[in-house]
C-alpha cells in the first residue's frame, strides 16, 4: 500500500509540473517569441483574384526591436505604379494602439494612418493596416479551446476576444504549435460573427536560430481573393540604422 501511495504521488506531482497552459499563457508566449534585436529580407506580395488573375509586388522589409518596442519599415521596390512607396508601424510593448505611417511617392507625403483606417484593406491586398501589426496580448482576452493537430503538427487552438468593441474583428482563432509557440492558421471573423479570412502559414524555419515565417497565405473567404506573401534573403542582427524608421527615412527608399 506505501508503495502505491508513493506512484500516485509521484504521477500527481508530474501532472502539475505538465499543467495545461491558459489562453493567456500562450499568446503571451507567441508573442514574446525571440526575434533578434534586428530582421530584414525581401517580400513578394502576390495578390489572386477569384479568377486566377494575379498582381505581383516586390517589397524590401526591415525591423528593429527597441526595449521591447517594435518598429517596421515596408518599401515598394515595383511594379513601376508603386514604387517609391513605403510603410512603417511602430508597436508599443505596454499595448498602446501602433502608430502607423504610409508614403505616397505621387504626392510627395507622408500619410500618418488613423485608428479608423487601420481596418481598410492595404494597397489592395487581404491584409488590412492593423494585420500588419503586432497586437499586444493585452488588448484581447483569450480562451483555449481545444487541442488539434495540423499537417503532423500539434496546435493548441485559442480563442481572441477583443476588449475594445470597435476593433475590426469580432474574434479571431489561432492555431499554435506547441513545440515552438510559432502560428500556423488564423481564422479572422467579422463583426457579426461570420468567418472572413484565414491565415495560413505554409512555410517556416529555424533562421539564425530564430523561428522565421517564409511564406503565407491571406484569403478573404467571402470574396474569393487571396494574399502570398513569400519571404527571402532574412537576416538578422545587421545593425539596421535608426534613420530608416523615421518618417524622412520612408521618402529616402529602400
Amino acid at each position: 500500500m506505501k508503495r502505491v501511495i508513493t506512484i500516485l504521488a509521484v504521477l500527481l506531482i508530474a501532472s502539475q509540473g505538465f499543467a495545461q497552459l491558459s489562453g493567456d499563457e500562450i499568446m503571451n508566449k507567441v508573442y514574446n517569441l525571440p526575434t533578434g534585436n534586428d530582421q530584414q529580407g525581401q517580400l513578394t506580395m502576390t495578390l489572386i483574384n477569384k479568377s486566377g488573375e494575379q498582381r505581383v509586388r516586390k517589397l524590401q522589409q526591415y525591423i528593429k526591436l527597441y526595449n521591447g518596442d517594435e518598429k517596421k519599415v515596408m518599401f515598394f521596390l515595383a511594379p513601376a505604379d508603386v514604387r517609391g512607396t513605403s510603410f512603417m508601424n511602430w508597436s508599443y510593448a505596454d499595448g498602446r494602439d501602433d502608430d502607423q505611417w504610409i508614403y505616397l511617392p505621387a504626392l510627395k507625403r507622408t500619410k500618418r494612418i488613423s485608428s479608423d483606417s487601420k481596418s481598410e484593406s492595404f494597397m489592395g491586398s487581404d491584409f488590412t493596416y492593423d494585420d500588419l501589426g503586432d497586437r499586444h496580448p493585452s488588448e484581447d482576452t483569450h480562451k483555449l479551446l481545444r487541442e488539434e493537430t495540423i499537417d503532423g503538427k500539434a496546435c493548441y487552438v485559442v480563442e481572441s476576444t477583443p476588449k475594445d468593441d470597435t476593433y475590426a474583428y469580432s474574434k479571431i482563432i489561432s492555431w499554435i504549435i506547441k513545440d515552438n509557440f510559432m502560428g500556423a492558421k488564423r481564422e479572422f471573423y467579422d463583426e457579426d460573427g461570420d468567418l472572413l479570412k484565414t491565415l495560413t502559414v505554409i512555410k517556416y524555419d529555424k533562421i539564425d536560430g530564430f523561428w522565421t515565417i517564409l511564406q503565407t497565405e491571406m484569403k478573404n473567404v467571402q470574396k474569393n481573393h487571396k494574399t502570398e506573401m513569400k519571404f527571402e534573403n532574412i537576416q538578422f542582427n545587421q545593425g539596421i540604422s535608426d534613420n530608416k524608421f523615421t518618417e524622412r527615412g520612408m521618402t529616402l527608399g529602400s
